[in-house]
């Protein structure tokens, strides 16, 4: 029996992006659906339960960064891939995105290659077996659940937070570099700047209240109590 599609929400308040943005995903086999502003989108994301959402920063109503804060404070959109669409050039824009639960971004101009390319990527690296549960001293990682928890006290990570302290945790003591933790955790396919795994590592060290991630100056990052 086939896999149902795909369900991707596309919130924009431009007609022309949602409906270029519509026509593309919906090619490539994904059932989309579509918001104009940021109220309409957190109506349509409770109603509709997506797999992805593509949040422009700049809505009415409420920003695409207060929709994600607000969607990733609910259980219900822990694991929702959410995507930021941002004309804006400053890198502020995206960190803040990114801060606030949102797994990657895209740049306005879209090429409709890159946004295919970018959301099948993301698709993949959701459904790649995952390893079993890590327990390094007060920390346990579970990554069949996403499940984090330091002294039994379950601690909510974004995705790639979790993703990030994985890579790291699963070898203990070994130097992750820069570059290896991009390919690894955001993928070839995926454009992303050197800021965003320090945005990462600062909300995991903020979130866990472990010293558990070293910083290695120049070269990377590693894990160890």
């Amino acid at each position: 029996m086939d896999q149902p599609a795909r369900k991707v929400l596309i919130a924009d308040d431009e007609p022309d992006i949602r409906e270029f943005l519509q026509y593309n995903l919906s090619a490539e086999g994904y059932e989309v659906f579509t918001a104009k502003d940021g109220d309409e989108t957190l109506e349509k994301a409770k109603r509709i339960q997506p797999d992805l959402i593509v949040l422009d920063v700049m809505m009415p109503k409420k920003s695409g960064v207060e929709v994600c804060q607000l969607l990733r404070s609910q259980s219900a959109f822990k694991d929702t891939i959410i995507v930021m669409l941002t004309a804006l050039n400053d890198d502020g824009s995206h960190i803040k995105g990114l801060e606030n639960g949102a797994d990657d971004y895209i740049g306005k101009p879209i090429s409709p290659k890159v946004l295919v390319s970018r959301i099948n990527a993301l698709f993949r690296r959701l459904s790649k077996p995952k390893a079993g549960v890590l327990s390094i001293d007060s920390i346990s990682i579970d990554p069949e659940q996403y499940l984090v928890a330091v002294e039994g006290k379950e601690i909510s990570l974004a995705k790639k937070e979790f993703e990030l302290l994985y890579l790291l945790a699963h070898r203990p003591g070994r130097v992750f570099l820069r570059n290896e933790i991009l390919n690894q955790v955001w993928g070839n396919e995926v454009i992303v700047g050197d800021r965003t795994i320090d945005v990462h590592i600062r909300k995991i060290r903020q979130k866990l209240g472990v010293d558990c991630i070293t910083t290695v100056k120049g070269v990377g990052y590693k894990f160890e109590l």
